[in-house]
């Protein structure tokens, strides 16, 4: 299956959590404080990290933040604290999803599936779509080129390293050029059923993606927003 790493500084649920994915057949890592975690993430990375966010040394939100420097892997966010602020900054850092403490290992064992198979490294290779589906092909509209077979996308040739919920929205924007997608609609292309997430979230994974395509082109103004509507990607 997966390759998890976990980094909490709570030793009930680092085994807890760690028998739970075991069980579902994943292999898992486990780091005690987020400067640890960090080096282990960037030395040997794995297809999903789970961050505590109130951690010695270096928070989880540290980590996260310098993890996106270099690298797109999915995240899921930990945490003790029931502020929404600390729910949006995760969020604006780029994380996938995101629970709060205490919370009940069924739900996190869905969270996981969830996240993995939408970034396509849950267990088997997933379903393939048929020739010439509209989501497997890869998608060039003017400046943009998006392959979702290899997860790369690409903005006047250079590459532009977005999330797997990134993805997600810009393939679902970027399918239909000229056409609104509403919050709603976004969040259906983004997120299985199981998972739950408000408009905020959507605005800000588009907010963070429209930085990471500015640093690349600071022109770059494709991803419209329609207040009170939705977002549509225009065609350059």
């Amino acid at each position: 299956m997966a390759k998890i790493t976990l980094v909490d500084d709570d030793e009930n649920i680092v085994t807890s959590v760690s028998l739970a994915l075991e069980s579902h057949g994943h292999t898992v890592k486990a780091y005690f404080d987020g400067a640890a975690g960090l080096a282990a993430l960037e030395n040997e990375p794995p297809d999903l990290a789970i961050l505590d966010v109130k951690m010695p040394r270096m928070d989880g939100m540290e980590v996260l933040r310098r993890l996106r420097r270099t690298s797109d892997m999915p995240v899921i966010i930990l945490t003790s604290k029931d502020e929404e602020i600390d729910e949006i900054l995760g969020f604006n850092l780029g994380a996938d999803d995101y629970m709060h403490k205490p919370f009940s290992q069924r739900l996190l064992i869905e969270r996981v599936k969830a996240v993995l198979r939408r970034a396509g490294v849950e267990g088997e290779e997933p379903a393939p779509a048929a020739v010439g589906a509209e989501g497997s092909r890869a998608i060039k509209r003017g400046k943009l080129t998006l392959d979702p077979a290899r997860h790369d996308c690409l903005w006047e040739g250079k590459p532009v390293k977005l999330t797997v919920t990134e993805f997600l929205l810009l393939q679902s924007l970027a399918q239909r050029p000229g056409f609104v997608k509403s919050r709603d609609n976004l969040m259906d292309a983004a997120y299985d059923d199981q998972v739950y997430v408000d408009d905020r979230t959507i605005d800000s994974h588009i907010k963070r993606m429209r930085k990471k395509f500015r640093d690349v082109d600071p022109e770059f103004d494709a991803i419209e927003t329609l207040y009170g509507v939705g977002y549509r990607y225009r065609e350059t």
